[in-house]
């Protein structure tokens, strides 16, 4: 799992600022009853991108994005495969 050092490293070199908050609300369920290390089903999908616009604001987005999008990779998604919709959607996708 991509530490959240190494996503703040990113969105600085990408997006010129660390955008700690978005990071850690999308990692809020990590290693918590009953996810585990299967959080990212709860906020790592469109609808989780969409949750974190309305929070967090426009700039956002593409933030969250690329931090879903580092994630995914590690579990053997690629760019050839559809972006997960949601939570079902991530599921259904086998990830997790």
């Amino acid at each position: 799992m991509a530490r959240f050092e190494a996503h703040c490293e990113e969105t600085v070199a990408l997006f010129g600022e660390p955008f700690e908050a978005v990071h850690r609300w999308l990692d809020a369920f990590a290693g918590q009853p009953p996810y585990g290390m299967r959080h990212r089903r709860v906020r790592h999908h469109e609808a989780g991108i969409r949750e974190a616009i309305a929070l967090f604001g426009e700039e956002a987005g593409p933030v969250a994005r690329q931090h879903i999008i580092t994630d995914l990779k590690e579990e053997g998604w690629t760019e050839r495969d559809p972006f997960p919709r949601n939570e079902a959607h991530y599921v259904s996708m086998g990830l997790f």
